[in-house]
């Protein structure tokens, strides 16, 4: 693994657990061994840490729900795996998915990363959306209404209940928040 990807992968460990605010580039000089020198010659500011950790974040969730969509024809099935993606996340109430930490400090990041950070929240919405109109012609979700409404729902209760797991370091806080939305589900 090459130097600059060993930094992002520390780094976005570390935001995921503390917050954007709650690492320095000290930090990640404990965490992978290599001098601060080192991590400013790959990133000169934590503003360009903070829009490329958002950015490469957001292409591996991007490819991950195309995958699922791809795999999956019903919109249940994707919608489960969607909010498996969210729990798995929490590494065991330990840590949230990064543009979740990125929102909750959201007044510390640069323009540049807060668009990376709307673009990756709208990405996840066109997805949803796209699930929730599937849902409608399929039946496999219950009462799906206004497809948009139920995306933009989705999206709140699911980095909600991780923000909740999160605070009590508790997967089965998600599990509660989320049990009305999967009680939606239809199983096959």
């Amino acid at each position: 693994m090459d130097r600059k990807q060993q930094i992002l992968d520390a780094a976005e460990r570390l935001v995921r657990a503390r917050g954007f605010d709650g690492f320095s580039y000290g930090d990640l000089e404990a965490e992978i061994g290599i001098r601060k020198a080192s991590i400013h010659h790959h990133f000169p500011s934590k503003a360009e840490l903070g829009l490329a950790l958002t950015a490469r974040y957001r292409g591996q969730v991007v490819g991950k729900l195309g995958a699922v969509a791809a795999r999956r024809t019903r919109a249940a099935d994707r919608l489960a795996e969607y909010l498996d993606l969210y729990r798995e996340a929490l590494a065991g109430g330990e840590q949230v998915c990064l543009c979740v930490a990125l929102s909750a400090g959201r007044d510390s990041l640069n323009p540049d990363t807060l668009a990376e950070l709307d673009a990756f929240n709208a990405a996840s919405l066109d997805w949803l959306t796209a699930t929730f109109k599937l849902a409608r012609s399929d039946g496999s979700i219950k009462g799906v209404e206004e497809p948009g409404l139920e995306a933009a729902a989705a999206l709140a209760l699911v980095e909600g209940a991780q923000l909740i797991a999160r605070a009590a370091g508790d997967v089965l806080k998600f599990d509660l928040a989320t049990a009305q939305l999967k009680a939606r589900i239809r199983l096959v």
